[in-house]
């Protein structure tokens, strides 16, 4: 059965490892994999996408194969059949099936019914290959460290979720500032708290999140699909912006931390965003190459 990427938990602790490895040894140019010669990966999209689309097609064509951008218009994947028979066909055309949309449990039947690896390129319960990259771009803006004080504000969504994922997997000092009804999933959390090494804290009080953290990462407050609920969580969430002041109860050499697209002036001020300690466009690049860990470990496991 081949080897899927859902959700990072999918991965161990040393998978991540190693796939953290495979991708900046792939980054620096040492390792020049060719996993996909000759074959074609289906990269299937309900949502709107500028880093996961670009950065898949990119990824693949390096690890020498073809990208095929599939539409919900060309193949209403659930409903023209099921998705069961969906993953069958498309094994039978493709070496590898990516996929961004809105329900987990879509992501999970396909992996399940595949004989392909499937990647998890965003839904709204996680977001693995943001996160994976993220972490990338820690270890190389603040090496060495065993284990990062992350402090995420804002919405408790798909990337909150993530990291408690990371947690439950790698050591990490986690702390999430949100309001009281914009909690990440109960049960992720309940699964990164019982990881004896990690510390996850979840509080209303933006500066207990950030004080002295290694990190500092925000999202957007409404999230695709959520935008009709912008302003009211505009209104619960404006003092969890990551603004100068804020940022001052971070530890000096702090790095700031934003998945794209920003909307700026709300979750995170200008100020913040093209700042020395901002690295957000060094996430972007990393999307690349831990994507490209991602899909040549599943290919080769």
């Amino acid at each position: 059965m081949a080897r899927s990427l859902t959700k990072i938990t999918d991965l161990t602790a040393d998978e991540v490892r190693e796939v953290l490895t495979l991708s900046a040894d792939m980054k620096s140019g040492k390792i020049t994999p060719k996993s996909l010669e000759g074959k074609s990966a289906a990269c299937i999209f309900t949502k709107a996408s500028l880093r996961t689309r670009i950065s898949f097609e990119v990824g693949i064509s390096e690890l020498g194969g073809n990208a095929l951008y599939v539409t919900d218009n060309e193949i209403k994947l659930g409903q023209r059949e099921s998705i069961a028979d969906a993953a069958r066909v498309l094994s039978r055309y493709v070496g590898l099936i990516m996929i961004r949309t809105f329900k987990q449990s879509d992501v999970e039947e396909l992996a399940k019914y595949a004989s392909v690896p499937v990647v998890n390129g965003l839904t709204d319960l996680v977001h693995p290959c943001q996160i994976l990259g993220d972490y990338l771009t820690a270890t190389e803006h603040l090496p060495g460290k065993d284990r990062y004080r992350v402090a995420y504000l804002g919405d408790g969504n798909n990337i909150a979720n993530s990291w408690l994922n990371l947690a439950a997997l790698i050591p990490l000092d986690l702390r999430i500032g949100t309001a009281e009804d914009t909690q990440p999933d109960s049960d992720i959390v309940t699964k990164a708290k019982a990881k004896p090494d990690s510390r996850i804290v979840i509080t209303a009080d933006p500066k207990e999140a950030v004080q002295d953290a290694d990190v500092v990462y925000t999202d957007v407050w409404a999230s695709m699909g959520q935008k009709h609920l912008a302003d009211e969580k505009a209104e619960k969430l404006k003092k969890y912006q990551v603004n100068s002041s804020l940022l001052e109860g971070a530890d000096p050499k702090a790095v700031v931390m934003h998945c794209l697209p920003a909307e700026r002036g709300r979750e995170i001020t200008d100020e913040v965003m093209d700042s020395p300690q901002s690295v957000v466009f060094d996430e972007a690049e990393n999307r690349l190459h831990v994507q490209k860990g991602i899909m040549h470990f599943l290919l080769t496991h």
